[in-house]
């Protein structure tokens, strides 16, 4: 078998096309990297990566920076590189999971593209993950190979990327879990699940009336959690009781009455007890308070 021929730019490197070598390792077991902009060089090779200036899907060719891009979302982020890699390999690479799929790209590839095409509406600010690639090339201090740098760039991205399909994965999985335990609720406002699974998105879609989540923590403890008004807010639909903010151990027993009571965050957003019963007294004085 001969294995493929991958072409990409040499020089600087950034998250796009990083990206995109790591996530055709997926695809091909081995392949020969060449990091180049010989354009004799670019022809032979069997996929060309973020140089060349074309893009055919069909003929192996995925770049954007010719004249009108390569296409964009529906949602204005045009695609990157790596955004034309995940449109032709994703699915494959999450097994065929197109939810899956469509979850990596809305969580991590739509994002790298969105940076490195310069559309930074609705990216977040701060430092990016496309920041902590570049930061893998060498600076202008440093005497060091940049084909070296990329490489160690390559398996960072490929752990990043191997989490973001395990998360993606997780989540899509305990949506059927999270809706089980909305329809059992004894009382909408209030939803138990008897292991910890992401909630979060099934329950703001699903559960208008919920306020509070009780679950169990990794530790054994039991633990109520305010619901947020939407997904990354700080703001709860009814935080916990105001006197609970911040107490602990004792004084969190005497406030609440529970001798297993433990604590509660002065952010008033999650509070934990020993026991389930404890903990869903702690969820009754919350809806009343």
């Amino acid at each position: 078998m001969n294995d493929k021929t991958i072409a990409t730019h040499n020089g600087k490197f950034h998250a796009d096309d990083v990206f995109s070598i790591a996530a055709l390792k997926n695809i091909f077991p081995t392949f020969k990297l060449v990091r180049t902009r010989d354009l004799e060089v670019i022809g032979e090779a069997d996929l060309v990566i973020d140089v060349g200036g074309e893009y055919d899907p069909d003929t192996g060719r995925f770049d954007h920076h010719q004249r009108g891009g390569a296409g964009e979302r529906e949602n204005g982020i045009p695609y990157s590189s790596f955004g034309l890699i995940w449109q032709k390999y994703g699915l494959e690479i999450c097994q065929g999971n197109q939810e899956i799929a469509d979850a990596v790209d809305a969580g991590l590839v739509s994002t790298i593209d969105a940076v490195d095409c310069g559309y930074v509406e609705g990216v977040a600010q701060g430092i990016s993950l496309s920041q902590t690639i570049s930061m893998f090339n060498p600076t202008w201090e440093e005497d060091s190979d940049l084909d070296a740098c990329f490489d160690e760039a390559v398996a960072f991205a490929s752990r990043i990327l191997t989490r973001f399909i395990a998360s993606a994965t997780g989540g899509i999985n305990a949506k059927d879990i999270v809706a089980k335990a909305i329809d059992n609720a004894d009382d909408p406002r209030v939803i138990v699940l008897e292991q910890y699974t992401p909630w979060k998105t099934t329950v703001l879609n699903l559960a208008a009336e919920a306020l509070f989540m009780v679950y169990p923590s990794q530790s054994g403890k039991w633990i109520i959690q305010a619901v947020p008004v939407e997904l990354g807010s700080f703001e709860d639909r009814k935080s916990l009781p105001k006197p609970w903010a911040g107490l602990s151990e004792q004084a969190f027993k005497d406030e609440t009455g529970l001798d297993d009571a433990m604590f509660c965050h002065n952010g008033l957003f999650i509070a934990g007890a020993a026991s389930f019963e404890s903990t869903m007294k702690m969820a009754a004085m919350a809806l009343q308070a």
